[in-house]
Parts: C-alpha cells; sequence; structure tokens
C-alpha cells in the first residue's frame, strides 16, 4: 500500500554506499574489458505490487499508452499481447533515483517521442539530482538532460500531475513544474535545455508536514500540473492560453494566455484545497479541477470537483456529494474525448470501505457512481471485478460489509478513459493497474467488468531472496508493502501472498539447508506477530511469539536442520529459540541488529555481523564471540552468506565508497578473512549450481569490477568474473540480495528496488549440464509470419509468429535470419535473442519453450533502420528452413 515506500534501504544508502558522478545515459564513460555472456532476463511474475501514479494516453495515434510508477521505472503498453514494457531498465546503479517517474508526456504531434522527468527523492539521500529523459523510439533509446534539482517520483504528491507537458501546436515547447521551490521551467529544444521561467509567480507553499526534520514530508511540492488550451493555437505556433496548478490551498491555479509570456491566478478560484489534477475540455470550454484538502497519495479527507468555463470565466462546483459528507479528496480526473460531456473522477484517497469512481455525461451537472449503498452496510454494484489472472489482489482476506474482498482500489490518483475508445478505461491503484473495456456499459444501466491490466508491469522492492534446493518451491521473496510470494513456477503469478501472519513488508527469511521444508520469515505489521513459521516448504505458515520489545522484522536464520532459530528483530536485542518460537532467550556477546545468518552445515554453528565485527555462535545461538578477523567494513552496509555443503566457508559483501569496500572471504568459520583483490566494490552474495566441471558451487554478487557495475558470476571460487547482465539491464540499485539457483546452472536472481524480482538464464549450454543447458533446436516444419506494425523515421516495431506445421511437440526453439537492410533490434520481448551484424538468432524463454504440433508461438521487438527497411526473405529453426507466411 506504499505507506512508507523502501526508506529503510534509501537511509543505507545515504550511508555512502552510492557514490561518483553518473555517466550520461547517451554517452557512457570507457570501461574495462570483461569476460561477458549472453543471458535472457525476466521478472519473476507478480504482476503489478506497487502503485501505479499515472497513466498517459497520446491524444493522436490509438493504442500508444504508458504508465509511470513512483519507484520501478517507466512502461509503454503492448496492444497485441496486452502486457506492459519496460522503458528504464538501462538506468544504472549510480542514477538509482531515475527509477522514480515524477511525469511523463507522450508527443501528441510526434508519437515517435516521448519524456520522462525522473528522480526519486529530493532528500540529500538521492544521490542525484533529476532529469529530464527523452526518446525520439517510444522509449526504447533515452537522452538524458540533467537538472539543477532535484525531483521526487516516491516523494508526497506525487500523484498529483502530469507536471510534464508538450505544447501540442508547438510540440519543441515543453513545461515542467518543478517542487522544493524550484518554480516552473521551460523548454523551446525538444527537451535537450531547460531554463526557469522566471516570472511565474508562485513555486508552490505547501508542505505535508512542515516539521519533519528528514526533509521527505515537508518538501515544498512545487508546480504540480500544466495543461494546455488546444482552441488557442494552430499547427507551428506557440498554444496561447496555459493552466498550470500549484501546490498552495489558497492559489492553486494560474493561467497564461500569450504562450507563456505572461501569468496570473485565475480569478474566482475556490480556496481552502489543492488542486490535484486540471483537465480541460476544449471542445465544451471546460476546465475540470479535482480538488482535496491534502497532496496525497495517502491523505486527503476533504475535496471538491469544479468545473471552469474558460469563455467566461464562471465556476461551477460540479461536485458530486456535499464536501461535508466527503472523507476523501478527488483526483483521477479524465475526460471522454469521443463523448464530449462525459467527465470522470476518482475518491482517491478513501480507504474504507472502498474507492469510488464518479461519472458523469453532462459536463458535471449530475453524477453517478460505481457503487451505491442499498441498506448499510450493503452495496449495490455497478461493476464486477476478475482478479483472477492476479488473485492475491483480495490479499487474502474476508471482510465484513460494506467492505468487499477484492477492493476497487486504493490511491487511485490516476485514472484515464482512452480518447480513442469510449468502452475502455484504465486506472492506477496502489497495488495494480485496473481496467475495464467495457465501460460504456456503465450508462445504460448495465455493468461493467474490471480486470487487471498490468501483466509485464513489476512493481515491487525486494528485501530478501532464497532458491532451496528441493521441494515445490524454487523461490522465496521477501517484500515490501505486499509481504513476498512462493513461487513455484517463475512464469506464473503466485494465488497469494504469505499469510497467517501477512505482513506488509517482510525483512528478512531463511529455510533450512539440510530440510528445505522447515521456513521462516520475518517483517513489519502494525499489530500482531513479526515472525512466521513453515513446516511444507512454504505453503502454509503459522505465526511464532514475539520477544518482548520486538518493534520490527530484522533478520532471521534457520538452523541447518531447522531445529533452532537465531532472530534479530528491531527494537530489541538478538534471541534464538529451539522449535518454533514459542519462547525466546537473549542471545549474549552480540550488539542489537546485528545481521544474522547460520551456518548450512552445522546445526549449531551461526554467524553475525555489526559496524565492522563478525560474531560466532557454536551453541546454537545463546552466545556469540567477537571473531578476530580485521579490515571488514566499518558500517552496517554488509550482506553475508554461508555456502551450502562446507562448514565454516563464508563470503560477506558491502561497506562504503569512503572505507573498506568489497568481497570477503573465510574458510575458518569466520575467524580470518581474506579480500579479493579483483573485486574493487560488491553488495550482495548468493550461489548456485556449480559449473559442468567446477568443484565449487557458482557465486554471483552485484558489484563493480574492473571498473564496471553489473551483476557478476564466477565458477572458480572468485578467482575470474563474468559480467552476465549488460547496459540495457541495470534496474538501478541492485543491492538488496541475489542468489543463484542450486537446480540450475547459470540461474541468477536478482533483487530490484522496485522492478521486483529479475531473473536471469545463460545461454551458456557447456556450463552446467542437467536441467540448466539450453534444449538443442528442433526439428520439424515450421511457419513465419513477419510483420512490421509500426514505421517512424529512424525506427520500426514489428511482431514475429513462428508455428509448428510439424507433427511432433519441440521442447526448445531457436529462430534465426538476416536482416537485408542493416536494421538492429533495440529491444526484444516474449524471447531472448543476439545480434552480429545483420545475424539475428532468437531463443525461445522458459515459458514458451514448448510448443505443440498445429501451435504458434509470437514475439516482438522494436528497432532501427535507415535507407530501408525490408523484411527478412528467410527463416532458419535450427538447419531447417521455415515456410514464410
Amino acid at each position: 500500500m506504499r505507506r512508507t515506500r523502501v526508506l529503510t534501504a534509501v537511509l543505507a544508502l545515504a550511508a555512502g554506499l552510492l557514490a561518483g558522478t553518473p555517466p550520461a545515459l547517451a554517452a557512457p564513460a570507457p570501461r574495462a574489458a570483461l569476460a561477458a555472456d549472453t543471458y535472457t532476463w525476466h521478472n519473476a511474475r507478480i504482476d503489478g505490487g506497487g502503485f501505479v501514479p499515472g497513466i498517459v494516453f497520446n491524444r493522436s495515434e490509438k493504442n500508444l499508452i504508458y504508465a509511470r510508477t513512483d519507484i520501478g521505472g517507466a512502461y509503454r503498453w503492448q496492444e497485441a499481447t496486452k502486457t506492459w514494457t519496460p522503458l528504464l531498465d538501462s538506468v544504472g546503479w549510480n542514477e538509482w533515483g531515475h527509477t522514480g517517474v515524477v511525469s511523463l508526456a507522450s508527443d501528441p504531434v510526434d508519437p515517435d517521442k516521448v519524456y520522462a522527468a525522473v528522480g526519486t527523492y529530493t532528500n540529500s539521500w538521492d544521490p542525484t539530482n533529476g532529469a529530464v529523459l527523452r526518446s525520439a523510439d517510444r522509449g526504447a533509446s533515452w537522452r538524458k538532460a540533467d537538472l539543477p534539482f532535484k525531483l521526487g517520483g516516491n516523494m508526497p504528491g506525487r500523484g498529483m500531475g502530469e507536471r510534464l507537458a508538450v505544447d501540442p501546436h508547438r510540440n519543441s515547447v515543453l513545461y515542467l513544474g518543478a517542487p522544493s521551490g524550484k518554480g516552473l521551467w521551460r523548454s523551446t529544444d525538444s527537451g535537450a535545455t531547460w531554463s526557469q521561467v522566471t516570472n511565474f509567480p508562485n513555486p508552490g507553499t505547501y508542505r505535508q508536514d512542515p516539521s519533519d526534520a528528514t526533509g521527505y514530508a515537508s518538501d515544498n511540492q512545487g508546480i504540480v500540473w500544466v495543461t494546455f488550451d488546444e482552441s488557442t493555437g494552430s499547427s507551428g505556433s506557440a498554444t496561447k492560453t496555459i493552466y498550470v496548478g500549484v501546490a498552495d490551498q489558497d492559489n492553486a491555479v494560474y493561467r497564461s494566455t500569450d504562450a507563456g509570456a505572461t501569468w496570473t491566478r485565475l480569478a474566482g478560484q475556490p480556496t481552502g484545497h489543492l488542486a490535484h489534477k486540471g483537465v480541460l475540455d476544449a471542445e465544451n470550454g471546460y476546465l475540470y479541477l479535482a480538488y482535496s484538502d491534502k497532496g496525497g497519495p495517502y491523505d486527503g479527507g476533504k475535496g471538491r470537483l469544479w468545473r471552469y468555463a474558460t469563455a467566461t470565466g464562471a465556476w461551477t462546483d460540479i461536485s458530486p456529494v456535499a464536501e461535508a459528507d466527503t472523507s476523501y479528496g478527488f483526483s483521477g480526473l479524465t475526460v471522454d474525448r469521443q463523448r464530449p460531456g462525459t467527465v470522470m473522477a476518482t475518491a482517491y484517497s478513501s480507504w474504507w470501505p472502498d474507492t469510488q469512481l464518479f461519472r458523469s455525461t453532462d459536463s458535471g451537472a449530475t453524477w453517478t457512481r460505481a457503487w451505491d449503498y442499498t441498506s448499510y452496510p450493503n452495496r449495490s454494484n455497478r461493476y464486477t471485478i476478475d482478479v483472477s489472472s492476479s488473485p492475491w489482489l483480495t490479499f487474502g482476506a474476508h471482510p465484513s460489509p460494506p467492505e468487499q474482498s477484492p477492493k476497487l482500489g486504493w490511491m487511485t490518483e490516476s485514472l484515464e478513459i482512452d480518447p480513442f475508445d469510449s468502452a475502455r478505461m484504465m486506472y492506477g491503484t496502489g497495488a495494480t493497474v485496473y481496467g475495464t473495456e467495457n465501460l460504456t456499459a456503465w450508462d445504460s444501466g448495465g455493468t461493467f467488468t474490471v480486470r487487471p491490466m498490468v501483466r509485464g508491469l513489476e512493481e515491487t522492492a525486494v528485501n530478501d531472496l532464497a532458491a532451496p534446493p528441493s521441494g515445490g518451491a524454487r523461490l522465496f521473496s521477501a517484500l515490501g508493502d505486499i509481504g513476498g510470494f512462493r513461487h513455484t513456477d517463475l512464469t506464473e503469478v503466485p494465488s497469494m501472498m504469505y499469510t497467517s501472519p501477512a505482513f506488509t513488508t517482510t525483512t528478512s527469511l531463511d529455510f533450512a539447508e539440510t530440510d528445505p521444508d522447515t521456513v521462516v520469515r520475518v517483517g513489519d505489521l502494525d499489530s500482531g506477530p513479526h515472525i512466521a513459521f513453515s513446516t511444507d516448504n512454504g505453503a502454509t505458515w503459522f505465526a511464532g511469539t514475539d520477544p518482548s520489545g520486538v518493534s520490527g522484522g530484522g533478520t532471521v536464520a534457520a538452523a541447518s536442520d531447522g531445529s533452532r532459530f537465531v532472530w534479530s528483530p528491531a527494537g530489541t536485542g538478538v534471541r534464538y529459540t529451539t522449535g518454533f518460537g514459542a519462547s525466546w532467550s537473549a542471545s549474549s556477546g552480540i550488539p542489537a541488529g546485528a545481521v544474522v545468518e547460520s551456518d548450512r552445515v552445522d546445526p549449531k554453528t551461526f554467524y553475525g555481523f555489526k559496524s565492522g565485527k563478525f560474531y560466532v555462535s557454536t551453541d546454537g545461538g545463546a552466545t556469540f564471540t567477537a571473531s578476530s578477523a580485521t579490515g571488514l567494513p566499518s558500517g552496517d552496509g554488509v550482506r553475508f552468506k554461508a555456502l551450502p555443503g562446507a562448514k565454516g566457508d563464508i563470503w560477506l559483501a558491502g561497506g562504503a565508497a569512503d572505507g573498506a569496500y568489497g568481497l570477503w572471504h573465510s574458510t575458518d568459520g569466520g575467524a580470518s578473512f581474506g579480500r579479493l583483490s579483483n573485486v574493487e566494490q560488491a553488495d550482495t552474495i548468493g550461489f548456485g549450481k556449480a559449473a559442468a566441471e567446477a568443484s565449487y558451487q557458482t557465486l554471483y554478487t552485484s558489484a563493480r569490477i574492473g571498473g564496471v557495475r553489473g551483476i557478476f558470476r564466477s565458477t572458480d571460487k572468485g578467482a575470474t568474473w563474468t559480467r552476465v547482465n549488460d547496459d540495457a539491464h541495470q534496474w538501478g540499485w541492485t543491492g538488496a540480495a541475489i542468489t543463484g539457483d542450486p537446480r540450475v546452472y547459470g540461474r541468477v536472481y536478482v533483487a530490484t528496488n522496485g522492478r521486483g524480482v529479475i531473473y536471469g538464464d545463460t545461454s551458456d549450454s557447456s556450463g552446467g549440464g542437467g536441467d540448466g543447458g539450453t534444449t538443442p533446436p528442433p526439428a520439424g516444419a515450421c511457419t513465419v509470419s513477419y510483420k512490421i506494425t509500426n514505421q517512424w523515421a529512424d525506427g520500426f516495431q514489428a511482431d514475429v509468429r513462428l508455428t509448428n506445421t510439424g507433427s511432433t511437440a519441440w521442447n526448445g526453439w531457436s529462430l534465426g535470419w538476416t536482416f537485408p537492410s542493416g536494421q538492429k533490434i533495440t529491444q526484444l520481448w516474449n524471447a531472448g535473442h543476439t545480434q552480429s551484424g545483420a545475424a539475428v538468432t532468437v531463443q525461445n524463454v522458459t515459458w514458451n519453450g514448448t510448443v505443440a504440433a498445429g501451435s504458434s508461438v509470437t514475439f516482438g521487438f522494436t528497432g532501427s533502420w535507415s535507407g530501408a527497411n525490408a523484411g527478412p526473405t528467410s527463416f532458419k529453426l535450427g538447419d531447417r528452413t521455415c515456410t514464410t507466411a
């Protein structure tokens, strides 16, 4: 629900884990040569999981839709597959704040162009200033304009907007509303450079909590939206009339009628509220405004809807309910471009019993609601809701009326009617994107169907990961906001997050190495236990008992045989127990707040780390002794793991740029550590299945090696390293957790701070054998359909359908072709690919490798071209030439 979004992780970063000046996206600094492997990358499917504060439909091209998230980047809709494609995975470690998107604008004149205003926090803990990213290929690649101030994609007020807007008549002109009192900014060269509009009179005054010493809630929320009146301009000339929303409860709306030369406060406007949205119906001459007494996205107790007549200056209160009857603010404002006069808004801060959607077909004169009370507490809904594709959206709840499960939503600040299709609407919530394709049934007395429209949009912050060596679970995840999941199939959405109890955030988890049916997790919860256990490989859970003083999850470790546990919770000291935590005893010799782990062989040996000291217990956690090891990082930004199958074999990663920082190894149970000289910085460590000829498990780390930040693999105990990701797949900050898969060679699971659980599979078929290798190309007849679905000045999009026309199923496939005109693939989805010169090879991913006789598999890509864009003339499936359709 995103109430306290990953601030703990961010504050840890502020201690110095991130340092240095980030390279520009368009011109990365020279890098040392490193061994590399070709990986295909995917998400362990959760589908959603976070707040989507903005959805943007392009006004001139059908089905061109974008979504922005507060910490997880931006996405573009793929109509053919009804999925979202991530656009900011190239954001690197040093610029992790640029995964927060405070605003997004799709160019209404040139649909190939899209802009994103990026930056996660305006506080000092975000290491870089904000920037405006610009793309001429729909987000497949970006160029960057740095700003002299920070932006706050995850700050209070982030659901207001859009703060970034393109002039619909002169699209080289853009405006950006800034926070922190920095005012209004303008670009006249398509976002390449920016300057402040110095004569704009009001930089904003509203602060959620002026007394907040951290600067998070006390920041001035600034300029919050920009809206052009397209009826006041002509092609090639700057639009004359521009409206700007300001975070000021008494002076919320300003206007220019001379293309931004001068600005005045809009006369007669209501006061006492903030205008979250300002949406113009130019055909009818109405500016609609959604107001709340707070900045959101969580808070807001009173709100109003107003209509401003642009020709006469008349203001009309069109609120669907009296202000005395509201307990929420309004937002999620949209108009139907196909049916002028139809307008919708949301009660974004109505947490209980549910959010509300309001709809008017007469310009706000009268309204209907998505649900009404019949006889309290019973409700009559105009909608049905189907979450079968994301069943966890029920949160396992069985509420009493008037609450229902699943909810229609919460934090519903973004709602948009498709400008080309009155029946389609999308809206963002604190956990997903919902939508409908029969919205107009609302007006005829029928019901419209709401479903998640979120596949491909993964927006969870990951705190911990564990991949057991056996059992039905392939992966356990510890997540912010929605607890975490047990994945038995990485390509399918789990039916439910962890329950009994359901933590708001899971901070740590572990399984017993020799008994993976025994699993433990700890986390944060407003009230109730902070620890839970499972004895069936995480399928079901039961709560443990908290020792006195516990206020948060902390870290936890399970003995190798599951006979005992050591817990370092927030709020009190380290504790240990035998059995499943019916009672806890205080551990001695180790400070509160230490990170704890278990030896993976000896069930009585546990380890801890705190402030530069390593601690060892050989009596099941009762007593710890400080190791004599020296030279370890002095801070607490450290993660360490003990190697399965080898007693006392420990790897430790972490540190800070102003001190010891790297990767250390101990083979004597932590008595001494040796630092790996070939690793400059490291933040995580994990283990996976050994390579075919290796006697030691594969190591994985998020690190800087050879001057390059990336995800690395070593099959020779750290003597050499291979970078397994590339510049297009960086995902911002990846310092929370990493693990290999003990059953599949080369597979690595990466924790991200907003892009969910990423996993990668190697193309190196010689490494691991067994179930980790690449399946040989299938034999049998095949047909290929290659279709260019969109083309622009220097880019294009294509869909490919590969059909098995033989008599037997394929178990893995690899399709090759040669581009005749030098085209280059920039991004490909639903498969992995490599390209060498004009030659392209596309391989299946885990979930679409099996293709039955008579069945097809499809994938798509964007690419660049110049001169000509003729399609390939021949396709090969292995050694067999396919028929072209």
